[in-house]
């Protein structure tokens, strides 16, 4: 039997959920749902479905929902469903405020349904076979720049952009932050809409993070500095590199290159596993708990930040 999915937020990344879940084996993607009408219209005319402004009226019509609406509309939008047993997915970050991602994280508990979280890189081909080669990360250098996006002004561009490494790098690093000094600067909007941040772990692994969304070039990568090992990740080409010393000579040599990577769209990744999950009903890669350890110190950065 196929599941009936439906799609809340059908902009810049809603349509692909659209796109992608109506190509999907064993599920139907019952409607797309957007408070414009006419983008609502010509998304579900493309993909076969039917059009909504009033997500009320997907009660009892699916199995599973995806929101990819400003993130001050998570919550609200989230919870009904999440109260009601039906699994969602929530795109980063999960909620404007702490508060309210633990209300969602309750919800879920209580009426046992899943809630997944929207981290794509996470979902990287190129993160996933990177995290084999990771053992004991020392330093790690991240840069991610990318052009004006004229969507997500209502967050800043650590929330925004920088969210994701964070993620990552939580999921590699097991250990509590220590320090953390940040710096931003608001250029075309009210926000910071640059940043770079240092993160001391307890365990004495220091993060360096630069973020921009006004950038002309675009660059997504992260680097992995740990004894005898350099690791990098392309985000967007899925490229891995991984260089290594070799002491059998008794004079050290550099060895290495690229590591094999099968590409795929993150994006499929996420929601292939967000569908499996629902269907097997077990945890999915990215859980409430880890969406909110990641807003959590998306919040501690924002509130240290200073700005020059």
């Amino acid at each position: 039997m196929a599941l009936r999915v439906a799609v809340v937020g059908v902009g810049h990344l809603g349509k692909h959920h659209a796109r992608i879940l109506s190509a999907m084996p064993d599920v139907q993607l019952v409607a797309v749902v957007d408070t414009h009408l006419g983008r609502a219209s010509e998304i579900a005319s493309e993909y076969g479905t039917r059009a909504s402004m009033d997500v009320r009226e997907l009660a009892g019509k699916v199995d599973a929902v995806t929101i990819a609406v400003p993130t001050e509309l998570h919550r609200g939008i989230a919870l009904p469903f999440l109260a009601a047993g039906i699994p969602v997915l929530v795109e980063k970050p999960m909620a404007r405020s702490l508060a309210e991602a633990d209300e969602m994280i309750a919800a879920a508990a209580k009426s046992g349904a899943i809630l997944a979280v929207g981290q794509t890189e996470r979902f990287n081909p190129a993160v996933a076979v990177a995290r084999e080669h990771l053992t004991n990360p020392r330093f790690i250098e991240v840069h991610r720049l990318g052009a004006f996006p004229e969507r997500s002004l209502d967050i800043d561009v650590v929330f925004d952009v920088m969210i994701h490494d964070l993620d990552v790098i939580l999921s590699v690093v097991t250990s509590e932050v220590a320090s953390i000094d940040a710096v931003g600067v608001p250029v075309l909007t009210s926000k910071f809409d640059i940043a770079n941040v240092r993160l001391r772990f307890a365990n004495g692994c220091i993060a360096n993070l630069t973020a921009s969304r006004i950038s002309r070039e675009r660059v997504r990568k992260i680097r992995f500095f740990q004894p005898d090992a350099y690791i990098s990740i392309d985000y967007a080409a899925q490229k891995v590199e991984k260089f290594t010393i070799n002491r059998l000579l008794g004079i050290p040599k550099i060895d290495g290159g690229d590591v094999p990577v099968t590409n795929e769209e993150p994006l499929v990744r996420e929601l292939t596993d967000f569908v499996d999950a629902v269907r097997l009903k077990r945890s999915p890669l990215v859980d409430g708990a880890q969406g909110r350890r990641a807003l959590a110190l998306a919040d501690r950065i924002s509130s240290t930040m200073t700005t020059v």
